[in-house]
């Protein structure tokens, strides 16, 4: 027997709102573990306090900017539209059931204009890592960091191609000084410096992003894309750094400098930094060798021919500076090119009776093998050495469920595969709002399993 319901939702009622939301609410928990109130002090420069309207608690603004992340509510029209239906969303706004909630322009008022080209949303992102740091949940010990593509809101049809003045890398000075120490060494001239302060590029700029960079890599989507750089803490995942570059910047660039910025920033005795093995560039391994942590980075195989014998199968012999390859021939040194390569090759008599020769010439026209060993490959070998360790593959193994989980976490649930706005600094905010979302929800989900089971 079915039991129709005819009443019309016309009672008067009364009721507690704190009794409507489910005690086990993430916003509950949320509520329970963080204080807000650290947000009107970080904001109280941008207001004034004795003249105009009543302005709208930021407490308020910023609670609702972050439930729209934290639920992927990508719209600012729709959060407020959620927002007036949804009582654990009145309920942890602070909010009444019959309270009008303020209008979608006043969020994107406040954040196009009182809070725009201001650093409130990094305070806020920073503040967040100190009440990690305070509760236990960050030791500053391991740090993961990887990017992930972010597409931006622009059309990659739509470009102009431009010439752009770039500076030259930094760490060529350096890389110049290894080569001619290197040629020197073996008794050759000194190259002379080539190349130039400046250097002129061409790019495909977007006319509708501009901040943008055109992105091409094998495997990943062609067009125009912004790179969030991230490094999580190895304990309990807490994001500790969102940087923002355009798509066509190499991964390896920001790295080392933004490692750096974070030990410097919360003053963590850090021990090892780890990354996959787009980072494991030579002059990103040079610069790590100098840092008081352990660099602990993916290994990347050098350019080969499929079915020939790999750089691996040579083995380099210090004392004579010379390799020797699977025949048991020696490779001698040559040169060192300005690109920082030594270059060994081996004699064509020992190659002309050598059993193993199909297997080792790179091409039916070469009568040697040449082998090239990068000036800073020592470095290299050392972070590669560890890498082989238990301990080194024990870390390394742990990005799947640190950094790359993280990631994950953020295009799933929290909608970050697109860019929400156009722009560096807005595409900025919208990663580091997102990094705080995820903190306050990790933080929250932690301390209240703690709690039960405590």
């Amino acid at each position: 027997m079915i039991k129709e319901n005819n009443s019309a939702q016309q009672k008067l009622e009364l009721v507690y709102i704190e009794n409507l939301v489910p005690q086990n609410h993430l916003l509950r928990k949320i509520d329970k573990c963080i204080d807000f109130s650290f947000i009107r002090e970080l904001t109280k420069e941008y207001y004034c306090l004795d003249n105009g309207r009543p302005a709208i608690d930021p407490i308020v603004l910023f609670k609702m900017l972050l439930i729209g992340y934290i639920f992927g509510i990508r719209s600012e029209r729709r959060l407020v539209e959620e927002i007036e239906v949804n009582i654990a969303y009145r309920w942890f706004l602070g909010f009444s059931l019959s309270e009008k909630i303020p209008d979608h322009s006043t969020i994107s008022k406040n954040r196009t204009k009182r809070f725009s080209e201001s650093d409130v949303y990094q305070k806020i992102f920073d503040k967040i890592v100190d009440i990690a740091i305070e509760k236990k949940l960050v030791s500053g010990k391991i740090l993961y960091t990887d990017s992930t593509h972010i597409k931006a809101n622009a059309n990659k049809n739509k470009f102009t191609n431009e010439e752009i003045t770039a500076s030259t890398k930094d760490y060529l000075n350096d890389l110049d000084d290894a080569v001619n120490k290197s040629r020197e060494d073996h008794g050759q001239t000194p190259l002379k410096k080539k190349l130039p302060d400046k250097i002129e590029k061409n790019r495909k700029v977007s006319t509708t992003d501009p901040d943008s960079g055109f992105m091409t890599r094998d495997g990943k989507p062609k067009g125009f894309f912004y790179l969030e750089h991230r490094t999580v803490d190895g304990r309990y995942n807490i994001i500790l750094d969102s940087y923002v570059t355009p798509g066509n910047i190499n991964d390896d660039e920001p790295y080392v400098d933004r490692v750096d910025t974070i030990i410097d920033k919360f003053k963590f005795d850090t021990k090892y930094a780890v990354a996959d093995a787009g980072y494991s560039t030579a002059p990103t391994i040079k610069k790590l060798s100098e840092k008081s942590y352990q660099a602990v980075l993916g290994f990347r195989m050098g350019p080969h021919v499929k079915g020939k014998f790999t750089k691996l199968r040579f083995q380099y012999v210090p004392e004579h500076d010379l390799y020797v390859c699977p025949g048991a021939a020696p490779l001698r040194y040559k040169t060192t090119t300005r690109q920082g390569y030594k270059e060994y090759v081996s004699d064509k008599f020992y190659c002309d009776n050598c059993s193993l020769r199909e297997k080792c010439l790179t091409s039916d026209k070469a009568d040697v093998r040449t082998i090239r060993r990068h000036v800073w490959e020592e470095l290299k070998e050392k972070v590669f050495d560890f890498l082989r360790s238990d301990k080194g593959n024990g870390i390394y193994k742990r990005r799947k469920e640190t950094i790359e989980r993280s990631f994950a976490d953020s295009k799933e649930l929290h909608g970050l595969r697109y860019a929400r706005f156009r722009g560096l600094p807005k595409v900025s905010e919208q990663c580091l709002l997102t990094s705080v979302a995820q903190n306050i929800k990790k933080i929250a989900l932690v301390l209240s399993r703690q709690c039960s089971y405590s």
